[in-house]
Parts: structure tokens; sequence; C-alpha cells
């Protein structure tokens, strides 16, 4: 097992730098996904840990080793990618057993090793097959099948589970979560599926432009985003953000927003001036539908019309217009309202989120 540390790590492919000195710590036995869009450089990071790709500045640690200079196949280090990789003329037995047969271990090793793998896999009734008679999650259990009869310090995952169909893909989390449960084993895991990163990360790493947004467990970085890109980036759907001017009735702030004048509950935290323009952020759950009655008070409530709604078996999906302003809102599955309706909502203002129009960065943190 190893700690994992990046230190001011950067990456240039001649002129042009991608991977803006990071700094980031995997602790010992931790599962810390990096996540992010396309073209967000969360794959190059993952490849300078793994040594295929060299660093342009900074320092790389895995256990008690700077590894910047130790070649790929001497870092402890075992990966994943998204395409399998298999070998189509070999067994499951050999796919698993080959970089051990490289290495010139003993065969009783090698058999004790690919049993315990397989066994862990659920892969015994596999062995004798080929690639081309197994199903895609069974060559991605292969696959990691191979990583763990290596033993590594650390494993290290590409989009392994881009390749299959959303059941399996659902299936697959859970079978890698239960594989870090059981091996304990330090883990960097790169998507750009954020459900997969909120489902597997005991910490989530969130990148943009080569950049670390913002690090945190899966509940902090829902709860508490540090920025506006990170409070639409986590969450499905994503969170509402609505521009808005402050003002204020004598009893603290209110947020202007057309003709609607919402009240900020504990206003203070936020240092918030009159005239200021802010981001509101609400997620979708934050809204409710008033019927006969709403526990929030009524300068909670307001009027929108419906535009479209969408029933996803236990809730429905709305959007409403509220000030010439779209906003989506989860409800309860059982009510679907129809386009047009004009209906009458609460907004849970304890869930409010507030960003700096400017700078994007959270307030009252």
């Amino acid at each position: 097992m190893a700690q994992v540390i990046l230190e001011n790590v950067v990456k240039r492919y001649g002129e042009v730098e991608v991977v803006h000195g990071i700094d980031l710590t995997v602790q010992d036995r931790e599962f810390v996904v990096l996540v992010g869009p396309s073209g967000c450089a969360k794959s190059t990071t993952l490849r300078m840990v793994a040594g295929l790709e060299e660093i342009s500045a900074g320092t790389i640690h895995i256990g008690d080793r700077v590894v910047n200079e130790v070649p790929p196949k001497n870092r402890d280090v075992a990966m994943v990618f998204q395409d399998y990789a298999l070998y189509p003329h070999m067994s499951v037995y050999d796919n698993m057993a080959f970089s051990l047969k490289m290495r010139r271990t003993a065969p009783e090793e090698i058999r004790n090793r690919v049993q315990e793998a397989a066994d862990i896999l659920g892969l015994d009734d596999f062995l004798e097959r080929r690639p081309a008679a197994l199903s895609g999650g069974q060559r991605q259990r292969v696959a990691m099948g191979r990583a763990i009869v290596r033993n590594p310090s650390v494993f290290l995952f590409d989009e392994p589970l881009s390749n299959l169909d959303a059941k399996l893909r659902t299936q697959m989390r859970t079978e890698i979560k239960k594989l870090h449960l059981k091996l304990k084993t330090t883990t960097i895991y790169v998507t750009h599926d954020q459900v997969e990163a909120m489902t597997l990360a005991d910490r989530i790493v969130i990148m943009r432009d080569g950049y670390i947004m913002q690090v945190g467990t899966p509940i902090e970085v829902y709860e508490k985003p540090a920025n506006r890109f990170v409070a639409t980036f986590i969450g499905n759907p994503s969170m509402n953000q609505i521009s808005a001017t402050v003002s204020g009735n004598g009893a603290g702030p209110t947020l202007r927003l057309g003709k609607l004048e919402l009240p900020v509950p504990d206003g203070g935290r936020y240092q918030l001036v009159k005239d200021q323009n802010v981001t509101m952020g609400l997620r979708p759950e934050a809204f409710s539908m008033v019927q006969g009655g709403s526990h929030l008070p009524a300068e909670w409530c307001f009027d929108g019309e419906i535009v479209v709604a969408e029933v996803i078996g236990g809730t429905s999906l709305i959007e409403i217009m509220i000030e010439g302003v779209p906003l989506m809102a989860e409800i309860d599955g059982r009510i679907l309202p129809k386009p047009g309706e004009r209906l009458r909502f609460g907004l849970d203002l304890n869930q409010l989120h507030l960003f700096d129009e400017k700078t994007g960065h959270a307030l009252g943190h």
C-alpha cells in the first residue's frame, strides 16, 4: 500500500501547458476519483502517475519514493484502461497470468494469484474461455484481474466503464467498490461521469482546463461547491443558476429577481452589500409544489408556468418559467403537471447557494 503525492506537477506539450502546477495527496488505501469534462487533463494526470507521460515540472511520490525518473514497470502500479486490451488468442487464465510470466514468477505462485483474483471477481468458470466468448462486463473483470494479480501498491483506472451499457456500468461500479473494500489498495480513478465519481469516491478531485477546482468528499462537493463550475458539474440534473441583485427591506438582505423579492436566510454570513450582483444556486430538489398549504414561509412561495414535465420513476423533472427564467425542479413522481399550467411552488431557501457574479467563487463558505 502507498500514499501518492503530486507536488506542483506541470505538463507541457511544446509551448502549450495543459496541467498547471497541481498539488494533490492521495492517502494510503484511499479511493480518489478525478472527474471533469473532456479535455480537463484528468487522464493526462493519471498517466503521469503511471509513468506513461513524462512530467514537465514538479514531483510525484509513490510511497516513500520520488518516481519522476522511474519507468512505469518499476512504479508498482497497475492500470486498467477503457480499452480492455486483452490478447484475443489467449485464454482468460493466460491473459491474467501474462504479466507474471514476463516477470518469471514461479508457476505455482502464478496459479495461486490467478485463482485468487478469479475467486474475487467471479471468473472461476471462465478461465479457459477466450475473450471473444465473454460479455463486456466479463472482459472488464478480466482486465481488472490482470491488474489484481500483480498485487500493486496503487491501482489506476482510466474510464474503465465507458464501453459498457448503462445496466452493466451500474453493476461494475458496485463490483469495483466491493473490490476496493476487500483489497484496500490505494486507488486513483478517472471518469467524466459525475455519478461514478459520487458513488465510488472517498474523495473527489474536480478538474477543469488543467486546474483542480475542488477536492472533497462527495457530500462536501455536493453541498458546499467551491464555485459555479463545481455546482453545475456535480449533480444530475445540475444546479439552477440565476442572476440576482442584492436589496433589503430592513429585516436583512433580500435577492431581487424581476418582481420577486426573496429573503436570504442567515444573510449575515454572506457579507452582502446593496446592489451587489450575485448568482443564486438552487438544486432541483429545493423546489416543491404548494398544494393546500405549505410548511414554508409565504415569502418563499411563488407562481410559475410549466414548460415541460418528465416522469423518471419516483420523481418528476419539470421545467418551470419564473420571471422569464427557466428553472428545473424535481418533485414527487406521482404529480405530473401539464405544460402551460400556472402552479404555486415553494422554494426551500435554506438550500440556497450564492456565488460572486464576476469570479464565480462561492460566498459564505
